[in-house]
């Protein structure tokens, strides 16, 4: 394996629920009319597990970085992290914009992707970003996924991204941030973190710039982590990828306020 696994420590809420299961099929061993109730309860355990991995901040399912250290925002860092890519046409562009303000990001690549554009990847790390986890596949049904499944996902991307950009990732973003209980203990066997973010523009959904941009920088501070996108981008009525348009406003906003941004990787031991 390339890279050092750490130790799995389930949260309070899987150990409860885990206690919550273990109890229902005891009570349905001693007593079997009480099923359809111990069933309900069942359900109701799992619905909650459910909903707490539809919702990308959450940390009931495992530890969920979602802003930076103490220590990073004292230094007034924030992060741009960037997903979906890389992307032939957009990536290099944002490329040439973060080094027009100095300015460091972390893309969260997709791994197919990143075995077809692997020059581009080299290229990012190149220009002194890094490179994240964001899945094999980045498949919609990821929180669906079965253990193996899950774990095939992470670690092929793992793997292929290591190999492309001799650069090993330490940090996972799961497709929308969706997830299941079974996450956790692949990253841990993995050695990875999840990583989600404190705000975001909706820039794969969202065509008008203007709103993507006030939704990233209203209350902004230091700390916060950005979500945007140069995979998957939704463009302008002018044709132009959102974040093209989004991000040298967004730079000089934090010029601006006296931050700067910063790789998830510098900011977090």
């Amino acid at each position: 394996m390339l890279f050092p696994c750490r130790n799995w420590k389930p949260t309070l809420a899987i150990k409860l629920s885990l206690l919550i299961l273990a109890g229902c099929i005891g009570a349905t061993l001693c007593y079997p009319l009480l099923w359809k109730w111990m069933l309900g309860v069942i359900f109701v355990n799992h619905s909650i597990l459910t909903i707490a991995g539809l919702v990308p901040r959450s940390t009931l399912l495992g530890p969920n970085i979602t802003r930076l250290p103490l220590v990073a925002c004292q230094n007034g860092a924030v992060a741009i992290t960037i997903d979906d890519g890389p992307d032939p046409e957009v990536t290099p562009q944002v490329l040439d914009i973060l080094d027009r303000y100095q300015a460091k990001a972390t893309f969260f690549c997709i791994g197919r992707i990143a075995v077809q554009h692997p020059e581009l990847c080299r290229e990012i790390i190149r220009r002194g970003h890094a490179i994240e986890n964001h899945s094999m596949s980045h498949q919609w049904y990821f929180s669906l996924l079965d253990p193996w499944s899950i774990y095939r996902e992470v670690q092929k991307a793992q793997q292929m991204l290591t190999e492309i950009g001799g650069q090993e990732p330490r940090f996972f973003r799961a497709t929308a941030g969706l997830r299941n209980p079974e996450l956790e203990p692949v990253l841990a066997h993995c050695g990875l973190r999840l990583c989600s973010w404190s705000r975001r523009g909706f820039d794969t959904q969202i065509n008008n710039a203007d709103t993507v941009f006030n939704s990233l920088v209203h209350n902004l501070k230091s700390g916060d982590i950005l979500l945007l996108h140069d995979g998957s981008a939704a463009r302008t009525a002018q044709g132009q990828p959102v974040i093209l348009n989004v991000l040298p406003r967004l730079l000089d906003n934090l010029a601006q306020s006296g931050l700067h941004s910063v790789t998830l990787r510098s900011a977090i031991p």
